[in-house]
């Protein structure tokens, strides 16, 4: 065989995989193309949904200085999950935008967000169906759970945000108001900075709760060990309670509503990685007698 047959040979399987490469991710754009039309669409309704804990958030507040009663943290939460039923909202909840395009150019951002969102199980399907030719029939199979992890985490890290976050976020920056005879210092948010705030949330929480995936990838890769992770907990507190100050609105209760789930997960990590090291023997016993 001449040289020349050699690097077509070679030139073959590369041209292959860059075909493949093209096709995914064309299926991956058009995808997002068309979940960024339906979001778009619904958009509206998408941001009045995003809208409800501070709905709920201000209707409470509202009642409780009404004379309906006290309310606590509890209280919004039952009503977040249906447990209480919600309290009359009372005045429509205002929001602002101060430039001509303002909201719309929101909601491009709240299609662009969604979109990633939805078709996130297609972009992974894709980027699976990729390197699972290259990946042996062990490592697909092993692959293939983090893979259906990850989203399931994710939605779990929204949820709280969702029912828990951000209508305690939204309840206390509410009570900061002054409303006197004389002062009236409201909350006027504009829809962008409502917008920011809750994807900064939401993307703050669903990458936190991935804590197990990337920590049982480590472990599955040899890098790191369950004795490790047990021996650094006190570290991995600090880095929690430091990782949610930093995310978090500056008040106790918030910081713990997500540095106990993190280190829930921190703990749920250890066992995973102890189960991969308690079942690595008996794979490459296993290999071996097969060899």
């Amino acid at each position: 065989m001449s040289q020349y047959d050699e690097l077509e040979g070679s030139r073959a399987p590369l041209i292959e995989h860059l075909s493949e490469l093209r096709n995914r991710l064309i299926i991956c754009v058009a995808a997002f193309i068309l979940a960024f039309i339906g979001c778009f669409a619904l958009s509206q309704q998408i941001y009045v949904f995003l809208l409800h804990p501070f709905q709920m958030a201000a209707a409470l507040l509202a009642e409780q200085k009404a004379g309906g009663g006290s309310h606590n943290a509890l209280d919004l939460l039952e009503v977040m999950t249906g447990v209480k039923k919600a309290p009359p909202t009372g005045e429509a909840l205002k929001l602002v935008f101060t430039a001509p395009l303002e909201f719309f150019f929101t909601k491009m951002k709240l299609a662009g967000f969604g979109a990633i969102v939805v078709t996130f199980p297609v972009l992974a399907f894709q980027l699976y169906r990729f390197v699972a030719p290259g990946l042996y029939k062990k490592e697909r199979g092993a692959f293939l759970p983090f893979l259906l992890a990850a989203p399931v985490l994710f939605i779990a890290g929204a949820s709280l945000v969702y029912y828990v976050m951000l209508p305690f976020v939204l309840w206390f920056s509410l009570s900061q108001q002054i409303i006197t005879a004389d002062v009236q210092v409201e909350l006027l948010p504009k829809v962008s900075d409502y917008l920011a705030l809750v994807t900064q949330l939401l993307l703050a929480f669903g990458l936190c709760f991935q804590l197990p995936v990337v920590l049982t990838l480590l472990g599955l890769a040899g890098i790191i060990e369950s004795k490790t992770l047990a021996k650094g907990r006190r570290y991995a507190i600090v880095g929690i309670v430091a990782i949610a100050a930093v995310v978090t609105p500056p008040d106790p209760l918030s910081q713990i509503m997500l540095s106990v789930p993190i280190y829930m997960l921190y703990e749920i990590s250890i066992w995973c990685v102890r189960i991969i090291e308690l079942r690595r023997p008996k794979d490459e016993s296993t290999e071996l007698t097969t060899t």
